[in-house]
């Protein structure tokens, strides 16, 4: 997979949508691509609001906690990976259907909408971007935005689960152990055990490496550019033949490494439970500091 099929800029949405000039919604174009706008982040109660007050035109409203993850438990984590069948009902509510586009955004650089992409693309959905910028690159090159909420025609797409490569703790405990590449995508100072905002121990998998996601971002919040991103990654023991595996607090802003990682072509497995079911299970090790 390369960047062009990750990612989709402002401009060429608008094109595929038939917007331009800072206009408001228009009349539907044939083959244009379902929009997802998925407004989350850790904490964040208002998404919803957010989005009614301001979105893509034609934009349908993701709710992350419900319809991109199965109930929380401390067996499975705080985002368990939804059931089939609820993911394929969810997705045919946003209109999805056999053969469709899909471009998927947020307001935090890509990093909730990622979970939508992944999802999609592991149920077996082959054509989905993430909006480069996301709303804010969007309004920045002066596209209107429209309010309310949008009830897209159901859809008809039809699911198959395992599409991209998962892990369980047990497979994430052996990559690491094991010379592979076991990246946790979390903000340093969670890795390290200095702060733990919301899971029930701090620190890391014994043998992961810290590579905060937020790292990947340019301060507009766009994808760094593709060598940049390769010499990060490279920095991080990236290397060819080299298995590589995403873990972060429950699986959300490491489907956005996982992203990062598929634009140089590289595929990288998801640990879904991650830290959040980790941390649950006190037979499990946590280490602590900078050492891996």
């Amino acid at each position: 997979m390369t960047r062009e099929l990750v990612l989709i800029d402002a401009e060429e949405l608008a094109a595929d949508l038939g917007l331009g000039g800072g206009l408001g919604r228009t009349d539907p174009v044939e083959g244009a691509p379902v929009v997802l706008d998925v407004r989350w982040a850790l904490g964040m109660t208002d998404g919803h609001a957010q989005y009614l007050s301001g979105h893509v035109p034609g934009a349908v409203y993701v709710d992350l906690e419900t319809e991109l993850a199965a109930p929380a438990s401390a067996e499975e984590g705080r985002h368990p990976l939804p059931s089939a069948s609820a993911f394929q009902a969810a997705a045919r509510g946003w209109g999805v259907s056999e053969g469709s586009r899909v471009v998927v955004y947020d307001t935090v650089g890509g990093t909730s909408a990622a979970r939508a992409w992944w999802l999609l693309r592991y149920f077996g959905v082959d054509d989905v971007r993430i909006l480069d910028g996301g709303l804010q690159g969007w309004t920045a090159e002066g596209l209107g935005t429209e309010v309310g909420e949008v009830e897209p025609e159901p859809g008809d797409v039809v699911v198959q689960p395992g599409a991209l490569p998962v892990l369980d703790a047990d497979q994430a405990a052996s990559l690491a152990a094991g010379g592979g590449l076991l990246l946790d995508a979390r903000a340093v100072e969670r890795y390290r055990g200095e702060v733990e905002p919301v899971d029930p121990r701090a620190g890391h998998i014994p043998g992961a490496i810290s590579a905060p996601t937020m790292g990947n971002l340019s301060d507009g919040g766009r994808f760094r550019p593709h060598r940049e991103l390769v010499e990060r990654f490279a920095g991080l023991g990236l290397r060819a033949g080299r298995p590589v595996a995403v873990y972060c607090g429950s699986g959300v802003t490491a489907s956005h490494e996982v992203a990062v990682l598929a634009t140089l072509g590289v595929e990288a497995a998801l640990y879904p439970g991650s830290w959040s079911q980790w941390s649950n299970d006190p037979a499990r090790p946590a280490a602590t500091g900078e050492a891996a």
